[in-house]
């Protein structure tokens, strides 16, 4: 087992994938959605990095090649479960996240089935195109987390002062509750695209996958 610069890198990433969910143990929002964030954009970062370093520093090894696509597995998967459990089970998010995770999963049984043969189901440059879709429409759904509540927060506490005002001038027939609009924000728009576009990416892979070992699969496979 060889330990050099870009597998530590690589070690910083797959640890950082349980860091995100920790950020909401330890952190109130708005303030676990900026942590969260940053962790992850910083380890996202290092999928480039740790993979080009050892390239141009010769020092490919065996437990990067290992380590490299769990950390992104993990990352991925651990940064979905806590979006999609804070962010108000959005069935648009529900969707695209259910495809990944069934993804990830199906390809690891099928690696797993095919043993010393799941060299055949090599990285693609389709599959780098996933991956990074795949990250950068969870960082921005981290932000827009962050952002859509620091403004439902903002509305809650105006919506408060506006209906103790109301009290004191004895009115109450305007409907403040209408000021309390908590629709989605653009930016959390814009990650749900991308995130479905990251969906349509990552089942193209995993169709991609499947047809490569699907002459494997058959009973009088070698």
């Amino acid at each position: 087992m060889q330990w050099n610069f870009p597998n530590i890198l690589t070690v910083l990433r797959l640890l950082a994938a349980p860091g995100i969910a920790v950020m909401f143990l330890y952190f109130h929002r708005p303030w676990a959605d900026w942590f969260a964030l940053v962790l992850f954009a910083l380890a996202a970062i290092t999928d480039f990095f740790d993979g080009y370093l050892a390239r141009a520093w010769q020092q490919e090894s065996r437990l990067g090649a290992m380590l490299d696509p769990i950390a992104d597995k993990a990352m991925v998967v651990i940064a979905l479960l806590v979006i999609t459990g804070y962010s108000g089970m959005d069935a648009w998010l529900i969707l695209p996240a259910t495809a990944i995770l069934f993804r990830e999963v199906f390809v690891s049984g099928l690696r797993e089935f095919l043993g010393n043969k799941a060299g055949l189901l090599k990285v693609t440059r389709l599959a780098k195109w996933k991956t990074t879709s795949q990250m950068t429409a969870i960082a921005i759904l981290f932000l827009a987390m962050g952002l859509e509540y620091v403004r439902e927060t903002a509305l809650a506490r105006r919506n408060s002062e506006l209906i103790a005002t109301l009290s004191d001038i004895g009115t109450d027939d305007l409907n403040v509750v209408d000021l309390a609009n908590y629709g989605g924000s653009m930016v959390w728009q814009l990650g749900l695209v991308l995130i479905w576009i990251a969906a349509i990416l990552t089942l193209m892979t995993g169709w991609d996958y499947f047809r490569k070992a699907a002459p494997f699969l058959k009973d009088n496979a070698p």
